[in-house]
C-alpha cells in the first residue's frame, strides 16, 4: 500500500513536470518569434476589437474572431486537434480516446479558471480531471473533458469559446 502511493505521487510530479516543460518551451517559442508572449493588456486593446470578440456566434461559424485576425489565430492540426491562440492564451483541444484534453496557457489572470469551468459546463462538457502549474505570472490549466453523445461542437467551436473567456466583458452603451 504505502509503495503504490509513493509510484502514484512520482508519477504524478513526473506529469507535473512535463507538463512545466511544455509551458517553457511555448515560452521559449513566443521569445525565438521576437514576440512578447503578451503584448496586448485587457485595457489597452481597442473597444472595437473588444466588441468583435465577445459577441455571440452562431456555433456553425469556424471562425467567429475573423475581425480580428491580426490579434487571434486559429488553426487546426492533425485532424484530431484545434488550436486558438491570441495575446491572452494559447488554447489546444485534442481527442483522447472518447475525451477531450484541453489545454490552456496564459498569465496569471484572477477568476480565470472559474470563467473557463464555467464555458465548459456551459456547453455541457464534465470535467474529468484539472491539473494547475504555474511559473510566475504564466499558468497552464491542463483538462481532460468527456465528451456527451449529444455533444455536436466541433475542437475548433470549444477552443474559440474557451478563448473568449478571456476577453472582458464589454458593456455597449444603448440610446
Amino acid at each position: 500500500g504505502d509503495q503504490a502511493s509513493i509510484i502514484g505521487g512520482v508519477v504524478e510530479f513526473i506529469k507535473e513536470l512535463q507538463q512545466l516543460v511544455q509551458v517553457l518551451e511555448s515560452k521559449k517559442r513566443r521569445k525565438t518569434l521576437n514576440r512578447p508572449s503578451f503584448p496586448y493588456d485587457h485595457q489597452t486593446l481597442e473597444p472595437s476589437i473588444l466588441a468583435a470578440a465577445a459577441t455571440t456566434t452562431n456555433t456553425t461559424t469556424r471562425v467567429p474572431f475573423s475581425r480580428i485576425e491580426n490579434v487571434m489565430t486559429t488553426s487546426t492540426f492533425k485532424e484530431v486537434g484545434a488550436c486558438c491562440n491570441s495575446p491572452h492564451a494559447n488554447v489546444e483541444a485534442k481527442i483522447s480516446g472518447s475525451n477531450v484534453v484541453l489545454r490552456v496557457v496564459s498569465r496569471r489572470i484572477e477568476g480565470q479558471l472559474v470563467r473557463i469551468i464555467s464555458v465548459l459546463e456551459k456547453l455541457s462538457l464534465q470535467v474529468l480531471h484539472l491539473n494547475i502549474s504555474s511559473m510566475e505570472e504564466t499558468v497552464l490549466y491542463f483538462f481532460v473533458v468527456k465528451i456527451g453523445l449529444e455533444c455536436h461542437l466541433s475542437l475548433e467551436d470549444l477552443t474559440l469559446e474557451v478563448q473568449k473567456s478571456f476577453v472582458p466583458e464589454v458593456i455597449v452603451p444603448t440610446n
